[in-house]
This record gives structure tokens, sequence and C-alpha cells, in this order.
């Protein structure tokens, strides 16, 4: 494989608004973890060295969890990613033109936002 992809730190569970309040106090209270609002209405918490993010998802009726991996070179990565058959579904969430990073998916239907660190 030439392409080189790595492991990154955000963790997406997008969450139906029937279940997305209470998936927020489940976090905060029962498990306990500390919570940020650095990205504020979007609220995170802290997982080790990962961020978890709850995410209100309308258009869901069930939660899902989103990865997002690392790559240094989106484009080879991509081109690595097509020739292996891997379903690109871009069109899933918006991510701007200049965006250097694209949206996946696994066989078993779990989304992966996979890019470049610095594209944000």
């Amino acid at each position: 494989m030439t392409a080189k992809i790595t492991g990154g730190i955000n963790i997406a569970m997008k969450v139906p608004p029937h279940q997305y309040e209470a998936t927020i106090a489940f976090y905060r209270e029962v498990v306990g973890l500390k919570p940020f609002t650095a990205k504020a209405p979007a609220i995170g918490f802290e997982l080790g060295p990962n961020r978890l993010w709850i995410d209100e998802a309308p258009m869901l009726s069930q939660a899902e969890i989103w990865l997002e991996p690392f790559t240094q070179d989106f484009p080879g990565t991509a081109d690595h990613l097509a020739k292996a058959g891997v379903v690109r579904c871009d069109a899933i969430e918006p991510l701007g033109a200049d965006f250097r990073g694209g949206w996946i998916s696994t066989p078993a239907n779990i989304i992966h936002m996979v890019r470049e660190p610095d594209a944000w």
C-alpha cells in the first residue's frame, strides 16, 4: 500500500433528535466525561487522547459512529481507496471545495472522514 492512513483524534456520534439530550446527559452525568464546547453549538467530550463529538442529526433514525483517519496525501490516498473499490460518499456532509479530505464508507457502512491533519 502506498497511501499511509493513521488514526485521527475525532470520533463523531451522529444522534437523532429524540435521543440527543439523553445521550449528552449519559456521557456528562453517568459516564462523567469532561465536556468541551470549543466549537459550540457542537458538544464534545474528552475521551482519553480522543475527542468524542455528539452531533444532533435530524436526518437519522438511529445513532451512527463516524471516524476520522488522517493521511498526509489525500489525493494519493483517494486514488488508492478508489482502486480498492472503497465507496466515496462526499454528499453525506459538505466539507467545502478546498477541503483536503473526503468521506468514505467501509464495507460495514461505517463513515470515515479521511483528511490531511491540517485540512481544517
